[in-house]
């Protein structure tokens, strides 16, 4: 059984439509599908899964005690609201931060995903350069910083809402 089991049958979290979350959103829509096919086996909430059950256990194995999120069948995490870490297709963990350290391996984002860039990079899900253990302790640095910048740029919305304010 995978590592993910229990945040599968637990009630799965919805992105909701912050601003922050604005490209991601558009992007994962213009792939959705419900699914297809006998009963809901590749079924992620009422969309298709578009993402291997092994990255999804994976992205669980990173953030053990953080809820499972789900947006138009794909798993991520989230921070108030605010995606951090996107698991797609079979082999891609897309970060959100502000800083990458050097040491992480990305991969190169398939031109069809128009969210990447600016603050989100593409990275190894297992960072094959490294052994498993310190792959494993690199990521989980990683989507630990992710998940801490994404609740700060809830605060940074409410400042410039405010500044905004202000200046009229």
């Amino acid at each position: 059984m995978g590592l993910c089991f229990t945040a599968r049958v637990q009630p799965l979290l919805e992105l909701p439509d912050l601003p922050q979350n604005g490209s991601l959103l558009g992007f994962l829509r213009g792939q959705a599908s419900p699914p297809s096919g006998p009963g809901r086996a590749y079924a992620l909430g009422d969309w298709e899964l578009h993402t291997h059950p092994d990255l999804m256990d994976r992205l669980c194995e990173l953030a053990p005690s953080w809820p499972l999120t789900a947006a138009y069948g794909v798993p991520l995490l989230a921070s108030e609201g605010v995606a951090a870490v996107v698991a797609l297709g079979t082999g891609w963990l897309a970060v959100r931060i502000d800083r990458l350290p050097a040491s992480v391996m990305t991969l190169e984002s398939p031109p069809a995903w128009t969210f990447a860039g600016g603050d989100w990079y593409i990275v190894d899900p297992w960072q094959g350069q490294l052994s498993a253990a310190d792959g494993t302790r690199v990521l989980r640095g990683l989507v630990s910083g992710a998940l801490s910048y994404a609740a700060s740029l809830v605060g940074r919305q409410a400042q410039q809402r405010s500044r905004s304010r202000r200046r009229r």
